[in-house]
């Protein structure tokens, strides 16, 4: 059963927008006021800090606070007031008119230079990660793991098992934190749980608040409770987050330029989406695949083998998955390990229709399909063809001190 979280930083983050949604453009003279909707905004994240311990929102409302107070010259010591209704203009702002010109990425940053190069990065079923480098890899990751964290948006997810004691893991939780951009875009937190797909940011609006560029920031919803798409038009972002069975599939497109603006670059390692997962965390499914390959032909030809307690056997497996993936690519070999550790068929769909956002979102065609392995095994976890390079090396050396005796 679904348990409401205690943390209440969405309220904190809430209250703070309701106070401080008047003043776009804050100038010395509005400091003052400013400084006090921050230290309320501080004491409201105080009161909550407890209940808050490990979660992604509240550390990055904690720090936007800090840089915020500097940025103003605000003190830490002074009054605090309650937020305010937020009173929104004539006409609601979330239809506001055109946004200036510095919150479309294209023409702010690419005026006199060549297009972005866009990359794209997908987390779908047990779970699969394909990372900007086009890498593949399938990673155990259970609990909370950042796939991206950088200047402009954090996003993590929560992996669960499938079935209690079960080794399989899904993602049930997802978070994306878009920070506040110059004048185009207030923070904005987007969160999604398993059977909770919403339509609009943590706070209700979908857009990119009341600041002039707001609408550099949308959310669309494609299928009610699905399937929803969140357009970041100030960094050149596309974002689909979808729901396929129980579960949640992330797919993005964003821009090289954004992928590697981070400052602390020696924190790099735990930004899933950019390194993959550490390699304690990989799996090496083709080689599970192989030995379930295997393990199938071998109970055709004993009888006397117990039936799997899986729903599927290797080959209705591959059976089902080549229904909606037909390239036998690493997408297909995905579907047929989920199905096999799994035995639920919306994770054949999730294989479907990550593959269906690959063709959307990635802008290099020829790099739709993968089939080779990606992932750097660890010794002991390959199963080599033949006698490995280290033995061929011991042997040559020890047949050329033999040849020396002779």
């Amino acid at each position: 059963p679904t348990v409401t979280s205690p943390c209440k930083i969405l309220k904190c983050n809430s209250e703070f927008w309701a106070a401080t949604s008047g003043s776009h453009h804050l100038g010395t003279e509005e400091a003052p006021e400013f400084c006090t909707a921050l230290r309320a905004y501080a004491h409201c994240t105080r009161r909550t800090a407890r209940t808050c311990r490990g979660d992604l929102a509240y550390h990055s409302a904690v720090h936007g606070i800090d840089d915020l107070m500097m940025q103003h010259n605000c003190s830490k010591d002074g009054p605090t007031s309650q937020p305010r209704l937020r009173t929104l203009p004539p006409g609601d702002s979330q239809e506001r008119s055109d946004s200036p010109e510095i919150c479309h990425y294209e023409k702010s940053f690419h005026k006199h230079s060549a297009a972005p190069n866009y990359t794209h990065c997908g987390l779908f079923g047990d779970p699969h990660l394909r990372t900007f480098t086009d890498t593949f890899q399938t990673c155990k990751v259970q609990g909370a793991w950042p796939l991206i964290d950088n200047n402009y948006l954090n996003v993590q997810v929560t992996n669960t098992p499938v079935l209690p004691g079960s080794m399989a893991t899904a993602t049930s939780k997802l978070t994306i934190i878009f920070k506040s951009f110059q004048e185009c875009v207030d923070q904005k937190v987007y969160q999604a749980e398993m059977d909770e797909l919403p339509a609009a940011f943590a706070d209700g609006s979908k857009n990119g608040g009341d600041k002039h560029g707001a609408n550099s920031l949308k959310i669309t919803e494609k299928v009610s409770g699905q399937h929803i798409e969140i357009q970041a038009k100030y960094i050149g972002t596309t974002i689909v987050v979808r729901q396929v069975g129980r579960y949640l599939t992330f797919a993005v497109r964003m821009p090289e330029e954004v992928v590697n603006a981070v400052e602390d670059r020696d924190s790099q390692g735990l930004y899933l989406c950019l390194r993959g997962c550490p390699l304690n965390q990989q799996i090496d499914f083709q080689t599970i695949r192989s030995a379930q390959a295997t393990e199938g032909r071998a109970r055709r030809k004993g009888p006397s083998l117990p039936a799997p307690p899986e729903a599927f056997t290797y080959e209705t497996a591959t059976a089902k998955c080549r229904e909606k993936l037909p390239v036998e690519d690493l997408y297909f070999q995905s579907c047929v390990f989920d199905l096999l550790t799994t035995g639920d068929v919306n994770f054949m769909l999730a294989a479907y229709y990550a593959f269906e956002d690959v063709k959307m979102l990635h802008s290099n065609k020829d790099k739709l399909h993968l089939y080779e392995r990606t992932r750097d095994l660890a010794p002991g976890n390959a199963a080599p063809s033949g006698p490995p390079v280290a033995l061929g090396v011991a042997l040559l050396c020890l047949s050329q001190c033999w040849l020396c005796l002779l």
